[in-house]
């Protein structure tokens, strides 16, 4: 078992950064891959970025790329999502998620955590 808790979240203007953590325990989480994932109030669950389990790949949705970015740190047992440039249509709940041998775009991952607030207004 994982368990991932989320953190960073808040409100911030467009233009303006966030950065999120997903800190895990449970199972050395270095041999996991992991994902943020997003949900708007009465939209489904939608993909943002994901990185392999040593941080040599990553991909992102169309929407966020060349303004977020993931990162991990094995020995902090984190990965993080560096938010910039944000939109008030980045607003969501954001998720982050983990599995051992999946790191698509889709829900297929194993383990979830709870979510982080992100809201984006003037």
């Amino acid at each position: 078992q994982v368990q991932l808790v989320e953190s960073g979240g808040g409100s911030v203007q467009p233009g303006g950064s966030l950065r999120l953590s997903c800190a895990a325990s449970g199972r050395p989480f270095g041999s996991y891959h992991v994902a943020w994932f997003r949900q708007a109030p009465g939209k489904e669950r939608e993909f943002v970025a994901a990185i392999t389990w040593s941080g040599s790949g990553t991909r992102y949705a169309d929407s966020v790329k060349g303004r977020f970015t993931i990162s991990r740190d094995n020995t902090k047992n984190t990965v993080y999502l560096q938010m910039n440039s944000l939109k008030p249509e980045d607003t969501a709940v954001y998720y982050c998620a983990a599995d051992s041998t999946y790191w698509g775009s889709s829900l297929e991952y194993d383990y979830w955590g709870q979510g982080t607030q992100v809201t984006v207004s003037s």
